[in-house]
């Protein structure tokens, strides 16, 4: 499979080996951009040239059954008078076409349409591949048919059919892009070929097809040259013997060192007919194929497409591994040494995505084309996804040393190869059984010490087509599917190389001519659409993001959420990858770090700002309507999107009042409103124009600006030298066409889809992505730009280039370049002292008077910036100051005002100090009071208590001696009874329980003293005791009565600060001391009396 990319071909400036798409460069006859112009005048004319035309093609008709000689329209003197214009419009429509000079029968009846001039006959095809019939002028011009020429690999019919072509040989040559080189051999070819053949060309109308040459008569094949390996083209000079002669250059060899150029060298019969074989050589280089897209994505038959990637190791005697060189599509293995094979699958196309579950088994055999029953199992070391989840990875041991693999461990002779087959079975989900993708590879067998100098290509890529059918899954809801077919992408290619070739497919269906010419015009207005700049804001951008990339995001964020001073290690490979649609306002803040804080302030600012007068405002106003007027945010007047673009640019301008508005910032502050709010927007913007030092390109008269253009061109010069050269010799400078990258960073012309991916990588990486993204561009649209001249340039800069990146594929192409380039801070500092020496010694050099003038300009301008300043900041001062006195008045009246205040505080601090004196003194007088009185009630209590227990321990003496007595008085009585109990008659005063008994009435006798006095002493002392406890319980009520005064008077004493009381203790006191004398002196009185 061939490289996609160029490739610097050796050292020289001359020539490029190109393996990507490539561009045409045409000497000597024009440019591509006046061929398609007049074909395109001819096609808007063919109406009114319809009648003249049919005359022109009887009478070449007529004279082609003449002789051979005859067809030379050079003998015609309608021919004579042909211009090379109406050459051209035959090219741009060769079939069915009213304006083509010849129209044979057939068109007229509808079959298929050839159209001949001079004996050449074109072919445009359209169609599904049938039978070929080739129509070969012979005298008779009789058809004749074939059928064992094969197709082009393009798509089919994509091909115009030259007839009576002369092959005159092939020279090798050294520089293939050197016209003069071609000239050169052209000429002596031309002179001296004896051995010319004839032929038949085939030459493809896309960019991807290939330029074949058959033999007339048999229709066999006789070579193929790609047109991504044409080099140059070029044809004779028209006063000259080679005037009927074209030649092309073409490449062979897949790599620099490989690299053969030869210069293949044709002749017509006629000068005319070269001009349609360049011209149709200019629209193979110009168009892409169009290839069928089916948007629906039908589920009946999906097609997906893997990547599988096949590296081989072998050990290094180290205890490790080394990989195996490869050169082209062969590796290199030394016998008799372990090997391990490393296989990476990843999934690249599709309508939806197919997760690998696991390997199920790693297989090898020599040979290809092999059965499964040959294929030998490996021991798997590792299998699992790679780190970003994208890739499947498969790592097997495998040691040739063993008997089935004799042929893969034994030294391979000179110029032999062998091949072997690797084939890896996949389990993935949602397929019902195995994928088995099976790789056929060559190798040569060295010896085990055999030692290799370079190491070339390390790894073989295939792709593997694989066609699914659904199938009926009644347990699940998910689709299920089986294997419809598997196809490798050699298989495709070897498939599309053997395919019997039918013209039939040449020719387009049996339509009116008027049918033809709309087909074609509709083709030409598809593509020339070239002629309208894409408008700014243009292009949709998905908002489709993969599970896997999300939770890769979601991780980042998270991780970065907790240390924003901090980037995570996975950040900037995401950012490369592109950020997704959903998170890139988030990220685009971070990215910048606008933290909460510094976003606040802003937000704060732009509130304030928002509501000044800006002088700037004017010029927004204009800018505003043609800013993002394809994007539907933008594009109502007065509407939501302008308002916003207009308050973010008018508050920028009044905030940065040095660099105020310049044209340019709009485009820039629109693609940061399609993302996040105005707030935020503006202080991305602010950390965009300060941090990130954009706003340095506007300021000192576009200084840094003009450094920047120089550095590009010495990085062109670098890296680029044909590029640099080329632009040098046409006069292009980088300002005619980088001025809008700078200062818009991409947003003013290019798609949204590149817009945004740009901006994501510059606020990752700075600003130097600028000059990776222009370096990339550059090197993407070489081949485009050098076959370009002055105008031609700058309309694909304006035109062409932005409409290159409207698709993602292509968009992630540009970045991958620019990310793939080497960013030298180290040049470009380099470059920059550079400038300014250059600019250094052009003062020197120029003029003195001349540099006067410029310095006095630059200083008057410089004076009157200063001086409109210094008069704002006169007004400034002016207005301040009065301000200021305002301010200064309002806060002496304050003072004054404050300062009287104190005044009275200090006169209230006096008085309440006074205050607080004489209550402390009357607040210790009182304690001293309530201590002597609590002294006294103390000396009480306990006087009162002594008495207390005095009367509490007669009280118990007593109670013992009643007790006693009582005790006494019972046994007395006792005896008393007994004794009278004795007596006859005193018994009967008795019952015989002891009671009284007054049955009759006895005789009083005289009581008995000692009872009366003891009765008399019993009661006196109950008298006693009851006086005590009364007046123990005075005296304790007393005491109770003491307390809650003295309490009472505590409190008084502490909430009571009045004056009164201090008086009237006063009083009491002056009583106290008066109260004796006075008594004294009524003493006296009474005496006397």
């Amino acid at each position: 499979m061939e490289d996609a990319v160029s490739h610097s071909s050796l050292d020289s400036d001359e020539y490029v080996l190109v393996n990507g798409e490539p561009r045409l460069k045409i000497p000597g006859d024009g440019s591509s951009e006046d061929l398609e112009r007049k074909m395109q005048e001819a096609v808007l004319t063919s109406s009114t040239n319809h009648a003249s035309n049919d005359a022109n093609m009887e009478s070449v008709v007529a004279a082609q059954h003449d002789s051979d000689l005859a067809v030379k329209l050079s003998d015609s003197a309608e021919t004579m008078t042909r211009s090379c214009d109406e050459a051209i419009k035959s090219i741009d429509d060769p079939i069915g076409d009213t304006d083509s000079p010849v129209q044979t029968q057939s068109q007229k009846s509808g079959v298929a349409e050839t159209v001949v001039v001079g004996k050449s006959k074109f072919y445009q095809a359209c169609g599904k591949p049938e039978a070929l019939t080739l129509h070969v002028d012979d005298p008779n011009n009789v058809p004749t048919t074939v059928e064992n020429i094969p197709e082009s690999p393009t798509s089919p019919g994509s091909c115009t059919v030259f007839n009576r072509v002369t092959y005159l040989g092939c020279a090798s040559v050294n520089a293939p892009r050197s016209e003069a080189e071609v000239m050169r051999n052209m000429a002596i070819l031309n002179e001296k070929a004896k051995m010319a053949i004839d032929v038949t060309l085939l030459i493809p109308n896309t960019s991807e097809g290939t330029v074949r040459l058959f033999e007339p008569q048999s229709a066999a094949e006789m070579a193929c040259y790609k047109i991504h390996r044409i080099l140059f083209c070029a044809r004779g000079q028209l006063e000259s013997p080679e005037a009927h002669c074209f030649a092309f250059t073409c490449s062979h060899g897949d790599s620099i060192d490989t690299a053969i150029f030869q210069c293949h060298v044709f002749r017509c019969e006629i000068p005319d007919a070269v001009g349609k074989i360049l011209m149709a050589f200019a629209n193979a280089f110009r168009r892409i194929p169009h290839l069928p897209v089916n948007s629906s994505h039908s589920i009946e038959d999906p097609v997906f497409r893997f990547e599988v990637t096949l590296e081989v190791k072998e050990d290094d005697n180290k205890g490790g591994y080394s990989s195996c060189p490869k050169d082209k599509n062969c590796f290199k293995l030394r016998k008799n040494l372990e090997k391990k094979l490393i296989l990476t699958a990843q999934q690249t196309a599709g309508f939806r995505e197919l997760v690998i579950e696991r390997c199920f088994g790693l297989l090898i055999c020599p040979g290809r084309n092999v059965r499964q029953s040959d294929m030998h199992l490996l021991d798997m070391v590792s299998l699992g996804s790679s780190a970003e989840g994208r890739q499947y990875v498969i790592s097997g041991i495998w040691d040739p040393r063993d008997s089935t693999f004799e042929v893969l461990n034994t030294e391979t002779p000179k110029d032999t190869r062998v091949y072997m087959t690797i084939a890896v079975d996949l389990v993935i989900v949602g397929i019902q059984e195995p994928v088995r993708f099976v790789i056929e590879t060559k190798a040569k067998i060295f010896q085990q010490n055999e030692r290799f100098w370079y190491f070339p290509k390390r790894t073989l890529n295939e792709h593997f087509y694989v066609k699914l059918k659904e199938i009926e899954n009644e347990t699940s809801t998910e689709p299920r599917f089986e294997v419809a077919s598997i196809e490798s992408g050699t298989d495709v290619e070897r498939r599309k190389s053997m395919l019997p070739l039918s013209l039939h497919h040449l020719h387009p269906p049996a339509s009116s001519p008027s049918t033809g010419s709309m087909s074609t015009l509709g083709e030409i207005d598809d593509e020339s659409d070239a002629d309208e700049p894409l408008m700014s804001g243009s292009g949709d951008v998905s908002k489709d993001c993969s599970e896997g990339e999300l939770e890769d995001w979601a991780e980042t964020l998270a991780k970065w959420r907790l240390n924003l001073k901090q980037r995570p290690n996975k950040l900037a490979s995401l950012v490369r990858r592109g950020i997704p649609e959903a998170l890139r306002g988030e990220v685009w803040q971070l990215l910048a770090s606008c933290t909460a804080t510094e976003e606040q302030e802003m937000f704060e600012s732009y509130r304030i700002l928002i509501t000044n007068d800006s002088p700037w405002e004017q010029v927004i106003t204009r800018d505003i309507h043609r800013t993002f007027p394809a994007h539907d945010f933008f594009k109502e007047a007065g509407g939501l999107g302008q308002d916003s673009l207009f308050k973010l640019s008018k508050a920028y301008s009044v905030y940065d009042e040095e660099i105020g508005y310049c044209q340019g910032l709009s485009f820039l502050a629109a693609a940061l409103l399609l993302h996040v709010p105005e707030e935020q927007a503006f202080c991305i913007l602010v950390k965009i124009m300060f941090e990130y030092g954009h706003r340095n390109l506007f300021r000192q008269n576009f200084e840094e600006l003009h450094l920047k253009f120089y550095q590009l061109e010495r990085l062109m010069e670098d890296q680029l030298p044909e590029l640099f050269n080329h632009f040098m010799e046409v006069g292009i400078e980088a300002h005619m066409f980088a001025s809008q990258w700078f200062l818009t960073l991409f947003t003013a012309k290019f798609p949204l889809l590149i817009v945004f991916r740009i901006l994501d990588v510059y606020l990752s990486e700075g600003q130097d992505t600028v000059f990776l993204i222009a370096v990339a561009l550059l090197k993407t649209s070489r081949k485009d730009l050098l076959s370009l001249d002055f105008e031609g340039i700058l309309k694909y800069f304006r035109v062409s280039l932005p409409k290159k990146y409207r698709t993602d594929e292509n968009a992630r192409e540009l970045l991958s370049v620019a990310m793939g380039l080497k960013k030298s801070n180290k040049k470009l500092k380099k470059y920059e002292k550079e400038y300014i020496t250059m600019k250094e010694q052009e003062m020197q050099q120029e003029d003195p008077v001349t540099r006067l003038q410029r310095e006095n300009k630059r200083l008057q301008e410089a004076n009157m910036r200063l001086e409109q300043e210094n008069d704002d900041l006169a007004h400034e001062l002016v207005i301040s100051k009065i301000a200021l006195r305002n301010e200064l008045d309002v806060v002496e009246e304050t003072a004054e005002c404050l300062q009287k205040e104190l005044v009275h505080t200090h006169k209230l601090l006096a008085e309440v100090e006074e205050d607080k004196a004489r209550l402390e003194l009357e607040a210790m007088q009182l304690k001293e009071m309530c201590r002597r009185e609590l002294q006294h009630s103390e000396a009480e209590n306990s006087r009162n208590a002594a008495i207390i227990t005095d009367y509490k321990q007669i009280c118990t003496q007593l109670s013992e001696r009643l007790e006693k007595q009582q005790t006494a008085a019972r046994q007395e009585l006792a005896q008393v009874k007994s004794q009278i109990q004795s007596c006859e008659r005193c018994s009967r005063l008795l019952s015989p329980d002891g009671t009284k008994c007054f049955t009759a009435p006895a005789p009083q006798e005289a009581e008995d003293p000692r009872l009366k006095s003891a009765e008399s002493m019993v009661r006196e002392l109950e008298l006693q005791l009851a006086q005590t406890k009364l007046a123990l319980v005075e005296s304790e009520c007393k005491t109770q009565d003491l307390t809650h005064q003295l309490g009472a008077a505590l409190s008084e004493v502490q909430t009571s600060k009045s004056t009164w009381f201090q008086k009237t203790l006063n009083t009491l006191k002056d009583a106290t001391n008066k109260g004796p004398p006075q008594r004294d002196a009524d003493a006296l009185r009474k005496s006397s009396t």
